[in-house]
């Protein structure tokens, strides 16, 4: 049976943590091959900001990046962000998105930013990342 190396990679690494896998997708020519002309930008800020999310997402899309974004909008009405234990996993999570991003890209509509996001930024400024700001 012929497993392309690919299929491969994603089956080895079901056994893995996130950071683990990070580091293995970070150092792999197979990712490297497919995303070397492309940068990779996470995005950041409040929620509350939905419509700039979106906006911004499709703009970098459409400048050729590889763009990563938070997967819920609690103060934008994803109401499960508030149950116990789950925005703790998501701020987590999206530290776990910066490792993954060449740099970040804040949300600041009004220069507002807030704890979660003034968090992210010290993180990816910790790892020597480039931060743009929308305004």
């Amino acid at each position: 049976m012929h497993i392309s190396v690919k299929s491969h990679l994603c089956v080895y690494l079901v056994n893995f943590d996130i950071s683990t896998k990070v580091a293995i997708f970070a150092n792999s020519n197979i990712v490297n091959n497919m995303v070397g002309k492309y940068k990779v930008v996470t995005l950041c800020g409040s929620t509350k900001f939905k419509e700039q999310f979106i906006e911004t997402q499709k703009r970098l899309t459409l400048e050729g990046h590889i763009v990563i974004s938070v997967g819920l909008f609690g103060h934008s009405g994803d109401t499960e962000v508030w149950t116990e234990g789950t925005k703790a996993m998501l701020d987590d999570l999206h530290l776990r998105k910066i490792d993954m991003a060449d740099e970040i890209f804040v949300i600041n509509v009004g220069g507002y930013i807030g704890e979660s996001t003034r968090r992210e930024i010290d993180y990816a400024t910790s790892k020597g990342m480039n931060i743009r700001y929308l305004e």
